[in-house]
């Protein structure tokens, strides 16, 4: 898929949060096909610099061949938990404008049936973001527990049929091994006595599997942390999620760090001793129904910002 058909999500709102100036250092954690990147290299000056991550192969190439000509912009592939070594490497370590997330699935990979990422399109049974990686879907699907695929189709899925679809999936591989996305789809479906309207019966197992196979929460966590190591005083970190265990882990981390240092409650404590690290800076913003209509895929989208503490 070119570049040009991916539809960067809440760009306008993501590009206000960060406060672009022309001399300051951004970082694009999650690089994709460089929607978002290209309309912060638009607001940047000669002196102004973009450092883009990207744990995909084929977006780090992508990303390469469209700017790598640009003495602004960088590339890095590595996953976003990355992110402090890469500041290092980078000599930017608290020196970061703004910093920004958009999580989940890209639409490049979602639509490439070889990626294994869709349940409407039959192909190798793979979600791995980055293919070095050597565990795949295929991989974990024939060697996990039904226990254990119960716990992650509930705990990252939020999939109320869990072991019903778990115990299918286990007695499916018993008589063939499950390699493509089309068979999975299929024995979940066969199983999934109730859905939400206007989704696939496979929608939210899918997505249970791919945050597992790449750890996507527990990077995200980690990348939270080191945002505040590389932010500069009064830099941004703008998240966008698309899932609500997402979107409750950068909600709870924004307001736990806007609290500051927490004391045993009773306890009077000046304020020079709460410390906090971030200010949050608004509620969640959604899509615009104007955007909605142009892509439907934006739906679920949320964003969230919170501002360094000088």
């Amino acid at each position: 898929m070119s570049g040009s058909a991916h539809k960067p999500v809440l760009l306008r709102e993501a590009l206000a949060a960060l406060r672009i100036r022309p001399d300051g250092c951004y970082v694009d954690a999650t690089f994709g096909r460089g929607g978002h990147s290209a309309a912060i290299l638009e607001e940047l000056g000669p002196t102004g610099r973009l450092i883009a991550i990207d744990r995909d192969d084929e977006a780090v190439a992508w990303g390469k061949r469209q700017y790598g000509n640009d003495p602004r912009f960088s590339i890095e592939r590595g996953s976003f938990d990355q992110l402090a070594e890469i500041a290092r490497e980078h000599d930017v370590t608290g020196r970061v404008d703004g910093l920004l997330l958009d999580l989940g699935v890209s639409s490049p990979q979602l639509d490439d049936a070889g990626r294994g990422f869709s349940f409407l399109r039959d192909g190798p049974l793979d979600m791995r973001m980055d293919r070095r990686q050597q565990e795949t879907a295929a991989n974990w699907i024939a060697r996990a527990s039904e226990p254990e695929i119960a716990d992650v189709l509930r705990r990252l899925g939020e999939e109320r049929h869990a072991r019903r679809i778990a115990r299918a999936i286990c007695a499916a591989r018993r008589e063939a091994p499950i390699r493509t996305t089309g068979r999975l789809a299929e024995i979940i479906a066969a199983a999934n006595p109730a859905w939400e309207e206007g989704k696939h019966p496979a929608t939210r197992s899918f997505q249970a599997i791919r945050i597992h196979i790449n750890r996507e929460l527990e990077a995200l966590e980690t990348c939270l942390q080191q945002a505040i190591e590389v932010l500069t005083g009064d830099g941004r970190v703008a998240v966008i999620s698309f899932h609500s265990l997402e979107d409750r882990i950068v909600k709870r981390f924004f307001r736990d760090a806007a609290r500051g240092d927490r004391y045993p409650k009773g306890v009077p404590v000046p304020a020079e001793w709460i410390r906090p690290s971030l200010r949050l800076c608004g509620k969640a913003v959604s899509p615009s129904s104007r955007e909605l209509e142009r892509n439907p895929r934006a739906r679920s989208a949320r964003l969230r910002v919170a501002e360094r503490v000088a």
